[in-house]
């Protein structure tokens, strides 16, 4: 795991913004084995064969977790954006499926 990226999750202002941002952090190592980590545009980035494959975007009152190459991929209600990526915001309280979005993530980098 990369030091930045882990410097970065610890310094966010919200506890409940660190707990879900390490949570999203284990899920994508989980489901990517292989990936690679970096903060890019000021977030945690994460890269599967050079390829973009989920970001962790934290906001004043959400995190967003980005699914990169979803097009094609069925996601549930609640998610937003383009074809080729869909995010969910998590708000604080909010109690995210971390197993589907495991589910989603191995599936959209599955042909990276």
């Amino acid at each position: 795991m990369n030091q930045e990226v882990t410097s970065f999750i610890e310094s966010l202002s919200q506890p409940w913004q660190v707990e879900v941002s390490n949570q999203l952090r284990q899920i994508v190592h989980v489901s990517i084995p292989e990936v690679e980590e970096r903060i890019q545009y000021k977030k945690p980035h994460f890269l599967k064969n050079g390829h973009y494959a989920a970001v962790i975007s934290p906001s004043k009152d959400a995190i967003a977790f980005m699914i990169m190459n979803a097009t094609g991929l069925e996601v549930p209600k609640g998610f937003e954006g383009p074809a080729e990526r869909k995010w969910l915001k998590i708000r604080e309280g909010d109690s995210p499926d971390y197993n589907m979005l495991a589910e989603l993530l191995t599936k959209a980098s599955s042909s990276l």
